[in-house]
């Protein structure tokens, strides 16, 4: 937390390590992402040059074993690494998140040792990059009813379909991939794919509105033919890759929160320094209105992201926790964007300033990884016991 977003001194909360990370975090997304964003944006680059830094900083599955090549850090520092990030850009954080929560992950919970160690160290070091394909273009919030399948042929698999809107797909070297087999009654089940096998193919999405300055595409599998260790032996049903989600979403709500924090900083010193009708714009009492009420809902959005992390380092979080923080935290970024846009004025749109940039940004996360309204469905079926989804 920066200083002037931390009225309940949360910070001091953090352990040495937990505080070391966030300030390195930080020191990079001030010194290196920064600078060059607005025009990794306004151009429709993702800064593939930073890739390297990420590695080197150990962002990638960082709470993963040593024995991996990982850092084995606290869900906090996981937490803390996404806000920072995403003070930069929500693109850069989908990135790392890809990479650990929805990669990384997967491999390391379902997948058989000789995977593990084949994977997770290069990917740890940025040698191997991954993409999650679990969305397609007609299941998005109904993943159960993806059309991708796989069955066995010649002593491994065959896999036909197609992926949709994802994060790092035409740069991946290999993708977390799930399908219904048809030899296991169209049971779910991940695969590693990797993207130099024949008959994939990956073209990147284009004129995005949101999202400019990270990578989308499309997967395509024209009977791509994979190795039986392809499978992730593990995994068995919808639950495996929703389990997935649930550890990207908890960075989310975590990272959203780097996103409000930048804009209300933004918004706090535009009002302070702008002058109108002879005095600061942050004197007249609107303007007092919005910096108090977007501070408190970020207050507020801070310590449901640090007691999720309690009950995660405790193994008591429930995907519902998660609904409810990446639900409620995004929600409030989005605020804060729209908010802080309005006392900016017409220097809310300027790329110099970011507001407008990360609007946008909150714009697609407010419907990725679950939209707003499964969430609160979610939410609402833990406190009913009745499902609104069928």
């Amino acid at each position: 937390m920066r200083p002037e977003a931390d009225f309940l001194n949360l910070d001091s909360l953090l352990t040495d390590e937990e505080r070391m990370i966030r300030n390195t975090v930080r020191q990079f997304v001030d010194e290196q992402v920064k600078p060059i964003i607005a025009d990794c944006y306004e151009t429709a680059r993702f800064p593939k040059e930073l890739m390297p830094e990420f590695a080197k900083l150990g962002l990638f599955g960082v709470t993963l074993p040593e024995k991996y090549g990982c850092a084995n850090a606290s869900n906090v520092s996981y937490g803390l690494i996404c806000q920072e990030l995403e003070a930069g850009d929500s693109g850069l954080r989908s990135f790392v998140s890809v990479q650990s929560s929805l990669c990384m992950y997967p491999i390391y919970a379902f997948g058989s040792e000789a995977q593990k160690q084949k994977y997770l160290p290069a990917m740890a070091k940025g040698e191997v990059i991954a993409c999650f394909g679990l969305t397609e273009s007609n299941s998005g919030s109904d993943p159960g009813s993806m059309r991708t399948r796989a069955k066995r042929h010649n002593g491994g698999w065959l896999i036909n379909g197609s992926k949709a809107w994802i994060t790092n797909g035409a740069i991946a070297d290999i993708a977390i991939v799930w399908a219904k087999v048809e030899d296991e009654n169209d049971k779910i089940r991940g695969f590693i794919v990797p993207t130099d096998t024949p008959g994939f193919s990956a073209p990147e999405i284009k004129h995005k509105l949101s999202l400019r300055a990270s990578i989308t595409s499309e997967l395509f599998f024209q009977d791509v033919f994979l190795p039986e260790d392809a499978l992730l032996p593990e995994t068995g049903g919808l639950k495996s890759p929703l389990s997935c989600l649930t550890q990207a979403r908890f960075g989310i709500a975590w990272g959203v929160l780097g996103a409000a924090i930048d804009c209300f900083q933004t918004a706090l010193d535009y009002s302070k320094n702008r002058i109108q009708f002879n005095r600061p714009l942050a004197s007249f009492q609107l303007t007092q209105q919005k910096l108090a009420e977007m501070f408190t809902e970020i207050t507020k959005g801070q310590l449901l992201v640090w007691r999720m992390s309690q009950l995660k380092d405790q193994s008591q979080l429930t995907p519902t926790h998660v609904s409810m923080a990446k639900m409620n935290n995004v929600r409030l970024a989005l605020e804060c964007a729209r908010t802080a846009r309005s006392i900016l004025g017409g220097n809310g749109i300027m790329g110099e300033y970011g507001v407008m940039r990360h609007m946008s940004n909150l714009e697609t996360v407010f419907t990725y990884e679950g939209t707003h309204e499964v969430h609160l469905l979610s939410i609402g079926r833990h406190l009913t016991g009745l499902s609104a989804f069928e």
